[in-house]
């Protein structure tokens, strides 16, 4: 298949593993529906190994590369504001820099815009793995429909970020993506919905991504609870939610921010994912 007008936006900053970002690049470079262009945004300065991983795919396509370096660390939802801006193509793919696409998921997101001139936002569901994207532990199902998306997103974030393709013009009318710790991408998509833009959901699992305990862990403590409450407020101001909705959306956010890291790790597996 000939390359597509698609832009991947990726941010990296200092403390990535160097394999991970290896395996997540050499996803996007096997995919069935090759892009134009990856922009990666250099989330402050970074370790030598990681500019060699850059290095390295560079070397076999150099104009396939758009780097924007900050002088700082400023956050994923800055940061991803910044890469947003940078990019050349209508059509923006997020993907981060430890996760794995299956090799049809830029094709079959590009299938589904082809088909339907009104979809702004699409993304999948995800299959979860530790080690080895060969060994799932878990899957996060998502809403299909325009309309299921839009009653689902009252509650809990309707997209897994990893997977989403979106249409830049629409995330710009919108102010962008915008600092919110843990919750800039829920955050912008319950923007897009209230703006009335119509979203979807392949019911596939098009991207692979690496959980465990370091991801349960950022899920709790002091932080990520007075940071979660502040997030939710913001959507639940600028989304399509009720009282009721943000009452048991913090009720929610509560409980899993002050259970003990192995509890919560099971709550995750068993009763939050599918």
């Amino acid at each position: 298949m000939n390359n597509v007008d698609v832009s991947i936006l990726m941010s990296v900053y200092i403390k990535e593993k160097p394999e991970y970002f290896r395996e997540a690049l050499q996803s996007v470079i096997n995919q069935t529906a090759p892009v134009k262009e990856i922009v990666i945004v250099l989330d402050g300065p970074i370790t030598s190994q990681l500019k060699s991983v850059i290095e390295e795919y560079q070397k076999s396509n150099l104009t396939l590369f758009k780097l924007i370096p900050l002088k700082e660390n400023v956050g994923l939802g800055k940061a991803l504001a910044v890469g947003v801006e940078a990019c050349s193509y209508e059509l923006i793919a997020r993907m981060d820099t430890d996760d794995i696409m299956h090799p049809t998921r830029i094709e079959k997101q590009c299938i589904e815009f082809a088909s339907d001139p009104e979809l702004v936002i699409i993304g999948s569901n995800i299959d979860e793995f530790y080690d080895s994207s060969m060994s799932i532990v878990g899957r996060r199902v998502v809403p299909k429909t325009n309309e299921e998306i839009r009653n689902f997103s009252k509650r809990r974030n309707p997209f897994n970020h990893m997977t989403v393709m979106s249409k830049k013009k629409a995330i710009l009318e919108v102010g962008n993506y915008q600092a919110m710790m843990g919750f800039e991408d829920y955050y912008l998509w319950a923007r897009l919905l209230k703006a009335g833009y119509k979203g979807k959901n392949i019911q596939e699992s098009l991207v692979y991504a690496r959980t465990g305990k370091d991801m349960y862990a950022r899920r709790g403590g002091r932080k990520y609870f007075v940071d979660g409450l502040k997030g939710r407020w913001m959507i639940y101001r600028f989304g399509l939610g009720t009282v009721l909705d943000f009452v048991i959306s913090c009720s929610a956010h509560i409980v899993v921010s002050l259970l003990p890291n192995n509890l919560r790790g099971k709550l995750y597996e068993k009763k939050l994912r599918n």
